[in-house]
């Protein structure tokens, strides 16, 4: 007949491996949230980013892009009719010289 002592000696060995276990668990899990929480933030700040370039008041274009609002000399200007204006949750359009911004939809 086993003895009380070991008896509870097993379960508190149990016990503690269970602990463990979940310990381990929980260090991991803490980890993967930590790095979605950083991915989360990057897109909060990108998409934040978009809003302010795209509700930009300024008509200047600051960067390396800045040419390609520049139209060519001899391309005729190409303009979206207001009935051709972009629907909210429309398809982004293929960039083409003079295309206007309200091509792209406000969101």
């Amino acid at each position: 007949m086993p003895s009380v002592v070991g008896l509870l000696e097993q379960r508190e060995l149990a016990a503690r491996r269970r602990v463990d276990e979940l310990r381990e668990e929980a260090d991991r899990i803490h980890a993967e949230l930590a790095v979605a929480e950083q991915e989360w933030n990057e897109w909060v700040i990108a998409r934040s980013r978009v809003g302010e370039v795209l509700t930009s008041t300024s008509d200047a274009v600051v960067g390396p892009d800045a040419s390609m609002d520049l139209p060519d000399p001899g391309e005729q200007q190409v303009r979206l009719e207001p009935a051709e204006a972009a629907k909210p949750k429309s398809v982004v359009p293929m960039w083409r010289a003079g295309l206007a911004w309200s091509a792209l939809s406000v969101d």
